[in-house]
């Protein structure tokens, strides 16, 4: 009888023991666990000074952001390469920048409507040229982008409005300061161009 309870509380004792090295470790893994959570969350948190006053902001994921930084990218281009004054020093200086951001299917472009005196004419004409972004679509799998817009040219007696829908992919490239979204487009090209409108303006 005296050995039967002495084999009892030896296995109640090795069960207790077992039971408390086991929760042991599942409180040092959860401890590890909630630590590094918060260290994430911690360098997720940076402090931005306003007028010398720290205010906490919080980092958000790049890739949730990514498309939106090729929308921007895309409407930053379009709006570059095709927003023209009267200007041949602007044109240049505008088509430049635009260049940064696409690769040689933007200098073939530029090259072509050079080459047709697009430009000549609107310096000729004192014509303004501006865009309109309608959408952006974008294909996440395929990295292509479909650009569709209108294309406004202010003339002295009318005003043109045409149709802008454009194609190509994008890929991701290193940040710099002439590409601050680290997106290069490429393959781009017009697919529709067609005259829409030709109001002429009232003449006082």
């Amino acid at each position: 009888m005296l050995i039967k309870n002495i084999e009892q509380r030896i296995k109640i004792n090795k069960v207790i023991s077992i039971s408390t090295i086991v929760f042991a470790v599942f409180i040092v893994i959860a401890g590890f666990f909630f630590a590094y959570r918060m260290i994430e969350d911690s360098r997720k948190s940076i402090y931005i000074l306003d007028n010398g006053v720290p205010v906490l902001a919080k980092q958000t994921d790049v890739l949730l952001n990514r498309p939106v930084e090729y929308k921007a990218q895309i409407e930053l281009f379009h709006r570059l390469f095709f927003t023209l004054a009267p200007d041949d020093t602007y044109i240049k200086d505008n088509i430049q920048k635009s260049l940064y951001l696409i690769d040689d299917s933007g200098k073939k472009e530029y090259t072509n409507l050079k080459e047709k005196g697009f430009y000549n004419q609107i310096i000729a004409s004192s014509s303004m040229v501006s865009i309109h972004t309608d959408s952006i679509a974008l294909n996440m799998e395929q990295k292509k982008f479909s650009f569709f817009g209108k294309q406004m040219i202010t003339r002295k007696s009318s005003v043109i409005t045409r149709k802008l829908i454009t194609e190509g992919f994008f890929e991701d490239i290193i940040r710099s300061p002439n590409n601050p979204h680290g997106v290069i487009l490429k393959n781009w090209r017009i697919i529709n161009n067609e005259e829409l409108s030709n109001q002429n303006k009232n003449s006082y």
